[in-house]
């Protein structure tokens, strides 16, 4: 199996919309004052982490 059998970019995109959202969810915080945005970082926080994970994976932790 080639290197290149699997995207490269759903991973990235994981972990780009983990990152906005979870700046939104942060300005929203601070703006409005409502402790619930903080279980849209959290999820946030959690899918920009699953992202970078997945994006490890794909080289075999970090084999080159």
């Amino acid at each position: 199996m080639t290197d290149t059998a699997t995207s490269r970019g759903w991973p990235l995109l994981l972990v780009m919309a983990g990152a906005l959202a979870a700046m939104a969810g942060t300005t929203a915080l601070f703006i409005t004052h409502e402790h619930a945005w903080r279980y849209l970082v959290a999820a946030s926080c959690f899918v920009q982490c699953l992202g970078w994970v997945r994006h490890g994976a794909r080289r075999r932790g970090g084999a080159r």
